[in-house]
């Protein structure tokens, strides 16, 4: 539950600083009356984002058992990839992400019609289909239905009331060390992620090795007692594993989390807190 709340904090958060960059730079160049475009196209993103992850959890339902396995071993490892991609994103281009999206504003305005709406949609809706899928593939891999999703709607709660307050600058959050302590920790919930969907296709005899255990600890960590259920639930830990899991789980983390330290060693550094104002106008060392 606690990984998908952080899932859901990281990722509405970053929806939420996006959406404050668009609605400040409309307001300071003059275009108050273009918001209604741009909350149309946040309203669409989550629209098909809810959408998205309804077709997650009921699409698969009528499959064979076999199928069930390969779409949610397919979809898992499909959800690691993106949220790779997006922690690299972020540590990568969060510096520049006030002026690209006040660039793709200024040319939507200029075009006019539903520019603004799509710039919007786009620029929520990848945040919104990355959330919806890692949340899915995270309650097929703690076997709940119930608890990652209220976890990853707590985590976006809480960034929806804490963005506000960033805005209203009423209050101050060093989020280049909140994206970087985040990312460190999404590294290892991947991995464990990858690790699951890597059984999921030895379950439908995609992968070999189901039966290959590399250690079976379920006597020391039982599956239904608290830490088991909390290793279960933060970085998907699995007291029975097998060889090819266990291979898989190093083969992402070892290369990921150096490239990760890489590239935070390797960007810019500085103060990246957000300063009160009131345009909440977002400063691009922010989105850090």
């Amino acid at each position: 539950m606690w990984a998908n709340f952080l899932i859901g904090l990281r990722e509405g958060l970053e929806a939420s600083l996006v959406v404050g960059i668009l609605v400040a730079y409309l307001i300071k160049s003059g275009h108050r009356d273009l918001l209604p475009r741009v909350w149309a196209g946040v309203a669409f993103a989550v629209l098909v984002s809810l959408g998205a992850g309804a077709a997650l959890t009921f699409g698969p339902r009528g499959l064979s058992f076999k199928a069930q396995e390969t779409v949610g071993g397919t979809l898992s490892i499909v959800a690691v990839a993106f949220v790779t991609w997006m922690i690299f994103w972020m540590a990568r281009t969060s510096r520049l992400l006030q002026g690209v999206l006040e660039g793709r504003m200024a040319t939507a305005i200029s075009r006019g019609g539903l520019s603004l709406v799509l710039v919007a949609t786009l620029a929520v809706g990848r945040e919104g289909l990355e959330t919806a899928l890692f949340l899915w593939a995270a309650a097929q891999a703690t076997g709940s239905s119930t608890q990652p999703l209220v976890g990853g709607a707590l985590g976006l709660l809480t960034a929806v009331v804490l963005g506000l307050l960033i805005h209203r600058g009423a209050v101050r959050l060093d989020l280049g060390k909140f994206f970087r302590w985040t990312g460190a920790v999404l590294v290892f919930v991947a991995a464990g992620v990858l690790a699951y969907g890597i059984h999921d296709l030895q379950e439908a005899a995609i992968l070999p090795g189901l039966h290959s255990l590399a250690f079976d600890v379920s006597s020391a960590v039982p599956p239904s007692s608290w830490y088991g259920t909390l290793l279960k639930g933060t970085i998907n830990f699995s007291p029975k594993t097998t060889w090819l899991e266990l291979v898989a789980w190093f083969a992402y983390i070892v290369p990921v989390l150096t490239l990760f330290i890489l590239a935070l060693r390797s960007s810019p550094t500085g103060p990246s807190k957000v300063p009160p104002t009131k345009t909440a106008n977002i400063p691009a060392s922010a989105a850090t």
